[in-house]
């Protein structure tokens, strides 16, 4: 080989580890536990077209659904190390910073209006730097859902019925600590575990909103769906240490795409509400509404023990209250 030769191959192999060695470093993990045609999975999809368009190539949004790269509680852990780079924790944000218990609280959240102004007034100027502190930066708040019940033993009505039921629940203690004081024996189980648990009898039952449950095929072992709405769970577009590694430009385009997303999911959500129910109900499952007023008055003791284990909780319950006659 002539020397010329020589060298043009020598240009082209680095060239080809340098690109190698750049594509690596922009492609963008964003992981979830989401089944495909979820809200979460929606979600991440709109979210990935928005920021790959905004880029242009300088990086790519990669998204792994359905637990592909581990459960919630994983996932953090994986933020945190920079193994994943985003990811869309909902309940399990309690688990990691108290102050999230907030959207454990049964009946907080009035509807999606109400759920805009937490947002804008509480979530990110007073959650989301608590939780920056300890390692997650949260770019968005998107939406899991509003939470109904599901069982297989009988229709859930008031919360005494739900006495004896084995409840799956999120990684959260305000969940469990809610569905104890309803006599519920409630545990904490990674959602990717949950449908074999149900169909084996291991769980008699689950709460989850309407954009998981259906995707996630529950109606084929679950016969009572119980319309409870007993809490809206926000999920948050969260950043950990790899967070420093992007360039002004890009860290700018994943904060403006996680913005303009968020609207656009409550709308997909409330379709989806309607949309669900009817399948639901299609695929055989027995749907009854609840006396929301005594899942109400059954919940004081949450409300008060939540004031009064976490720093700043009180405030922010009146703040959440305050916000939900606002728009009134």
């Amino acid at each position: 080989m002539s020397f010329n030769r020589k060298l043009l191959a020598s240009v082209l192999f680095a060239g080809s580890l340098f690109a190698n060695a750049a594509s690596a470093q922009t492609e963008i993990k964003l992981g979830h536990v989401g089944e495909p045609g979820s809200l979460l999975a929606l979600s991440a999809e709109e979210f990935a077209r928005r920021v790959n368009e905004k880029v242009g190539g300088q990086a790519k949004i990669v998204v792994f659904g359905s637990s592909q790269l581990g459960g919630d509680s994983e996932l953090l852990k994986k933020l945190k190390l920079g193994t994943v780079d985003l990811a869309l924790p909902s309940t399990v944000m309690s688990s990691e910073v108290p102050l999230f218990g907030l959207f454990e609280l049964p009946y907080l959240v009035k509807d999606r209006a109400h759920m805009a102004r937490l947002r804008d007034e509480i979530v990110m100027p007073v959650m989301a730097p608590a939780a920056e502190k300890d390692g997650f930066k949260i770019l968005g708040v998107w939406e899991n859902g509003f939470r109904q019940i599901t069982n297989s033993k009988r229709p859930i009505e008031k919360p005494t019925d739900l006495q004896g039921i084995k409840l799956r629940v999120p990684s959260g203690i305000w969940r469990v600590k809610m569905f104890q004081s309803y006599g519920a024996n409630p545990s904490p189980m990674a959602f990717s575990e949950v449908f074999v648990a149900l169909q084996t009898g291991v769980m008699d039952g689950q709460e989850n909103p309407l954009a998981q449950i259906y995707p996630s095929r529950f109606y084929e072992v679950q016969k009572f769906l119980s319309m409870t709405n007993h809490v809206y769970t926000p999920a948050y577009l969260t950043a950990g240490r790899s967070w420093r590694k992007y360039g002004p430009e890009i860290q700018k385009a994943l904060t403006e795409a996680a913005v303009e997303t968020q609207p656009v999911i409550y709308e997909i959500a409330a379709k989806m509400d309607e949309d669900f129910l009817q399948k639901l109900k299609d695929g055989g499952m027995q749907v009854n509404q609840v006396d929301q007023s005594v899942f109400v008055a059954a919940s004081e003791g949450i409300y008060k023990d939540f004031a009064a284990q976490v720093p700043e909780a009180k405030d922010l319950i009146q703040k959440a209250q305050e916000l939900a006659k606002s728009g009134s």
